[in-house]
């Protein structure tokens, strides 16, 4: 079983899907970036970017330590299709690229841009 965490975006989600509701199918479905994970996948943390002007790398840090306390460690972050969305066409002020290198580096765990295709 793949343990996860899942990051959204604070501004735009519950606008753009409501209460993840689409995160939760992907996942059900194995369909869009969550099919990489090939067997049964956990949610072991879901929460949001902690907003802007970019506050993901801490965010990430403080979260994944507590999940790896609580629960166990995640195998891998999923940075949510809202985050992708509010990148590539809102303001946000993220590097999605550079985020993705930080995290992984200082979690030691693959990070995923993407969640579901819907």
């Amino acid at each position: 079983m793949k343990r996860i965490a899942i990051f959204y975006c604070k501004k735009i989600k519950d606008h753009t899907c409501i209460a993840c509701t689409y995160c939760f199918k992907g996942v059900k479905e194995k369909a869009g970036e969550f099919a990489q994970h090939g067997e049964e996948i956990e949610i072991a943390a879901m929460t949001d970017c902690g907003d802007c002007p970019g506050l993901l790398v801490p965010r990430a840090n403080m979260v994944a330590g507590h999940v790896a306390r609580v629960i166990g460690e995640v195998d891998a972050i999923h940075l949510g299709t809202c985050i992708k969305m509010a990148y590539e066409h809102g303001n946000c002020p993220m590097d999605l690229d550079e985020v993705k290198l930080k995290l992984e580096k200082k979690l030691e765990k693959p990070v995923i841009i993407g969640t579901h295709p819907y």
